[in-house]
């Protein structure tokens, strides 16, 4: 539990800088919890095809391939408060034309287009995703003492899994009432969107960050792609680890919109009761993750990853049998299959755990003043299968519906594990 006496302790460009950075989360949490509910939306108030939701989903991962780019890009900014304000208006604001929407199912059906619309909206809003995420780090690493970054950071996150918890409850049942809700939250989101980002970048940027560059950009990202190159070559260990990464990746990108198709073709699911198996898994995450915290400092993290990979493979496998085994009950107008309670386990446990090891993961296979260069690399990667998995996902359920998909999903999720398994046994490990 956070205590006042705590905040009391802190210096005043600590107490300063987590008053705006707790408005910005609170203000997040409202807007991630409106976006948990995105890909429901898109199929089933939107009438979107299974190609099209691929699309939804990879425009939020593709991006981070041009993260390299975007890194050699902003050290050359100088006003990273002006780019973060600009970046408000340009990819968070927009979201608002979405109140000229159609407002029922007749209009959507007489005005098709409106999909790429929604579609290009989004691929603008994940857009700005990757200016924004470098900066939070840098913000806060300048803010906070390295003694309270931790607690502020997790409390703060706690925070924010709340608010998102409650709001995507609310907005299911406001989008149970009627399927074209959203046609008025969004315009809201746009402009919460633009005032959190304001409320961030009023947190005073660190005056040694204007770096002087003297190569040109073009040749720093040729550069920094190389070092990527040599690092894959050298470090085996952590070669291993991103290998992992690529085999749970594809597991998780085949299917994460296939789920979604599930939940309203084959278990023709309501808001209310997508948004009770899109939040439930989160109250066990905050549980969870100061166990984890504890945990992946005293294991290999291949070990870890295993841990982790592995819980995907059995959310996706609790998925997959509740054709088998349907029966389910109500609650209030949330429909709750005994199956999918393992989901929510298992969903809880991964959500946890790789909470940890996406954002420090990569950390412990190098010398800290190489972790930038790692996470970037890891992220990169991240892009560059968020290319095909997702789409991928639809192309197999289309050809071989949804148990034949689950089941090759759970493959690449076992695949994973084992290789990280083996790779904890022939391959030594040592904390840098």
């Amino acid at each position: 539990m956070f205590q006042l006496s705590f905040f009391s302790k802190l210096n005043l460009q600590e107490q300063d800088a987590f008053r705006k950075h707790l408005v910005y989360v609170l203000i997040e949490g409202v807007i991630l919890g409106v976006l948990a509910l995105n890909e429901f939306v898109f199929v089933k108030s939107l009438q979107g095809s299974n190609y099209q939701l691929g699309f939804l989903f990879q425009f939020s991962m593709v991006l981070f391939t041009f993260l390299v780019l975007i890194n050699e890009f902003l050290k050359r900014i100088k006003n990273r408060k002006k780019l973060l304000r600009v970046v408000a208006w340009v990819t968070r604001l927009p979201l608002a034309f979405i109140w000229f929407f159609p407002h029922s199912a007749a209009e959507l059906h007489a005005h098709p287009w409106f999909h790429y619309v929604f579609l290009g909206l989004f691929l603008l809003y994940f857009t700005g995703n990757i200016f924004i995420y470098p900066n939070i780090n840098l913000l806060l690493k300048n803010s906070y003492s390295h003694h309270n970054f931790g607690k502020l950071y997790s409390y703060a996150t706690s925070m924010n899994k709340i608010v998102m918890l409650v709001v995507t409850f609310v907005y299911g049942y406001l989008l149970d009432i009627n399927n074209f809700a959203f046609v008025y939250v969004f315009p809201v989101v746009a402009i919460l969107g633009v005032i959190s980002l304001y409320k961030l970048s009023s947190i005073p940027f660190p005056e040694s960050q204007q770096v002087i560059v003297r190569s040109g950009i073009w040749t720093s990202v040729k550069k920094s792609v190389s070092e990527m190159s040599a690092i894959l070559k050298r470090n085996v260990t952590y070669r291993h680890f991103e290998m992992g990464f690529m085999l749970y990746g594809f597991s998780f990108m085949i299917s994460v919109t296939v789920i979604t198709l599930y939940f309203y073709d084959a278990l023709n699911l309501n808001y209310s009761s997508v948004a009770f198996y899109k939040n439930a898994y989160n109250i066990l995450a905050i549980v969870l993750l100061p166990f984890f915290g504890k945990l992946l400092g005293k294991i290999d993290p291949r070990k870890f990853a295993a841990f982790t990979f592995g819980s995907v493979g059995m959310y996706i496998f609790s998925v997959m049998i509740t054709r088998w085994f349907p029966e389910h009950f109500m609650v209030f107008d949330v429909t709750i299959y005994y199956t999918l309670l393992f989901y929510i386990l298992f969903h809880g446990i991964f959500a946890a755990s790789m909470s940890l090891l996406w954002n420090i993961g990569s950390a412990y296979f190098c010398k800290p003043e190489e972790a930038g260069t790692y996470q970037s690399l890891h992220l990169s990667l991240t892009g560059i299968r968020g290319i095909p998995a997702p789409l991928l996902g639809v192309f197999f359920y289309e050809q071989f519906g949804f148990t034949i998909t689950f089941f090759l999903a759970f493959l690449f999720s076992m695949g994973a594990v084992g290789l990280m398994l083996w790779s904890a046994r022939v391959e030594g490990f040592s904390k840098v």
